[in-house]
């Protein structure tokens, strides 16, 4: 946080099981100049908290990453393309490079994340590898290696490059934070999906015996007439495919309302599970504070400034929110003048007593 915002008196230490806290000794105890390169690599571009380093790391790598995407579309116009293919060309082979590298850094240090399943040296990189992230960084490069491995002409591929943007969900809190709520919501966006599913194949089903007498070229089939079951259940309405008998129309109707709700509904489930991911967020952040506050009696020593901010950056709350918790936390805190304990503790105890 900047000097010069209105900051409580100290700071929390996160708690030891933290995915935030981390340690000056690689997980594996090792001292070897080797194992110090990898824990300091893991620290630049994997650890949670981050040095001033890390962070131009991560911009670059973002820059470098919206660069590409620009560079795909530019390219996809002729008259660019052939003026200023040179140029793409070398800026794409240079971008590979970089992540190439960062990708098999990525893979060399995946052994020092706080998660068990990747301490093993090959099965935990291995099992690292597979994860979306990993997956989304090799995918990455491949169309490079594709069109030189399958002597495919790299034009072809080109449009493949865009899959870079989606490295920006490593970076982006908002990106996290709605694939965090997919996750919490899979269940109930499963049987949305499923109920979706349902009511296309009945309408296209329907539709086609109300319609394909009248209009045998048109709803020749149910699979076409499901084309537009999810063109009016998403209220698209393209018209190509138009009822024309009484009973068509009235099953049009009926779908096109279905639709209005199935659209609304997964709305619902994710606006309501992104709120409960920034409480959780919020009191993970306020447990953050009172572990420490319980410990050390109500002082909460500066020197984790950059902790706590990094911890803050990684919960993506704004500075007021963190503040406003760290001030609430701080004054909920009194010391006991008659034992020296903790007002909040001591009476807690008395109560329970």
């Amino acid at each position: 946080m900047p000097s010069t915002a209105p900051l409580p008196p100290s700071f929390p230490r996160p708690p030891k099981s933290s995915p935030f806290r981390t340690s000056g000794r690689s997980p594996h105890g090792g001292r070897s100049p080797l194992i110090r390169l990898r824990h300091t690599v893991y620290r630049l571009i994997a650890s949670g908290t981050r040095s001033k380093l890390g962070h131009l790391i991560d911009f670059f790598l973002v820059g470098l990453i919206v660069a590409n995407v620009v560079a795909v579309i530019l390219e996809s116009v002729e008259d660019i393309s052939l003026v200023h293919g040179v140029i793409f060309r070398g800026f794409d082979d240079i971008s590979v490079a970089i992540f190439l590298v960062e990708y098999l850094a990525r893979v060399w240090v995946s052994v020092d994340l706080p998660d068990a399943r990747f301490r093993h040296p090959l099965w935990g990189r291995l099992h690292w590898m597979a994860t979306p992230m990993a997956v989304i960084d090799l995918i990455a490069v491949l169309p490079f290696f594709m069109g030189i491995v399958l002597g495919i002409d790299l034009r072809d591929l080109r449009v493949l490059r865009v899959v870079r943007i989606f490295k920006l969900s490593r970076y982006s809190l908002a990106l996290t934070v709605i694939a965090d709520v997919a996750r919490q919501e899979i269940r109930t966006l499963g049987a949305m999906i499923v109920v979706l599913l349902v009511i296309v194949v009945m309408s296209g089903s329907l539709v086609y015996l109300a319609e394909h007498t009248a209009q045998p070229h048109v709803f020749k089939d149910i699979p076409t007439t499901m084309w537009w079951a999810v063109v009016t259940l998403t209220t698209l309405g393209y018209g190509d495919m138009v009822p024309i008998t009484t009973m068509g129309r009235v099953l049009g109707s009926v779908t096109a309302i279905f639709g209005i709700g199935m659209i609304a509904l997964p709305s619902g489930v994710l606006a309501s599970g992104f709120s409960e991911q920034l409480r959780l967020r919020r009191e993970e952040y306020r447990n953050m504070v009172d572990e420490v506050l319980d410990e050390q009696l109500g002082q909460i020593p500066r020197s984790e400034r950059r902790v706590l901010d990094d911890a803050r950056r990684q919960l993506d709350l704004t500075e007021d929110e963190a503040i406003q918790i760290l001030e609430n936390e701080v004054k909920g805190v009194r010391v006991c003048p008659h034992c020296g304990l903790p007002h909040t503790s001591h009476h807690r105890d008395t109560d329970e007593d």
